[in-house]
């Protein structure tokens, strides 16, 4: 198995992506990394043709994230608003297929943020399965796009928080192209084990990583243990991309809806490029010790 593939989230730079970010494109290439995950917040203005072109121009791998919303939520009680979320969804989907992405993660089964004050229930569970089906029958008609359900932290929602969950949710759909989106910084405030979410995860259900740092600072710099991590995703197969996800010190809602308050780095950018240059060495240190 060669290194792992590392890339960067477009949230470094932007807080909604548009036809003005499209300098992101290159700017991630030139700093080193190999995949651009763009975070697509309003599918119905998303600048698709124009991005593919510069996409193509660039030679850089894509893949896509989204959350749902209030008005979006595959969990909510009311069919309209769930209908409204399957139809944001298929949206993605075809954005997906016409940039060659092969991957579309985030919290797309439910709205972020939407916390009931009570543990999920099972009526809330056969809505968004039955949704997620409907979206993943769509996408696999199209391509081979993976749908990728992020257990997210239970600040942030009360419907998947660990990786036995959204296994467990990804076996229901059961379409086969519905995986696992794990990120680094909701695995330390939820899982008792990296090596363990992985391993439930297993090669046949681990779509997508987001490598993050536990306060969600300059990876490699906290708490999270990266190297059990990476030997965790090397022992299994996992051969998808490994992204950093963070944002500018400078945006204002993101930050508030994430609860970033301090500061650490000067911009989003260089959190990334520290981020990746101490992911790498770990990385290596990995597979250097496989060999020996």
């Amino acid at each position: 198995m060669e290194m792992f593939k590392f890339g960067v989230d477009t949230f470094i730079w932007s807080e909604d992506f548009s036809e003005k970010d499209l300098w992101v494109i290159p700017k991630a290439k030139e700093l080193g990394f190999e995949v651009l995950d763009i975070a697509i917040s309003h599918p119905e203005n998303f600048p698709t043709s124009l991005v593919k072109k510069k996409v193509e121009e660039v030679g850089i791998e894509v893949v896509t994230t989204t959350t749902l919303g209030e008005k979006t939520n595959l969990i909510s009680p009311d069919p309209n608003i769930r209908a409204q979320g399957i139809k944001h969804m298929k949206l993605l989907v075809d954005i997906n297929v016409e940039l060659g992405s092969k991957i579309i993660g985030g919290v797309n089964y439910a709205a972020w943020g939407y916390l009931p004050g009570r543990p999920r229930t099972e009526e809330e569970w056969n809505w968004s399965i039955a949704a997620m089906r409907e979206i993943a029958e769509y996408a696999r008609e199209k391509s081979d796009l993976i749908i990728a359900v992020e257990p997210v932290n239970r600040f942030e929602t009360h419907f998947l928080n660990i990786a036995e969950d959204a296994v467990r949710y990804c076996r229901e759909v059961g379409t086969g192209n519905v995986k696992v989106h794990l990120d680094s910084f909701h695995m330390i405030r939820e899982e008792t084990s990296f090596k363990g979410a992985v391993e439930t995860c297993g090669k046949e259900y681990l779509g997508y990583v987001h490598v993050c740092e536990n306060n969600r600072g300059i990876p490699g710099t906290g708490l999270v243990p990266w190297k059990e991590f990476f030997q965790a995703l090397k022992d299994i197969g996992y051969q998808g991309p490994l992204v950093i996800e963070s944002f500018d010190p400078s945006f204002k809602e993101l930050n508030r809806q994430c609860a970033i308050w301090r500061k650490f780095a000067d911009t989003g950018e260089e959190l990334a490029v520290k981020g990746l240059q101490n992911l790498k060495a770990i990385a290596q240190e990995v597979f250097r010790e496989q060999k020996s």
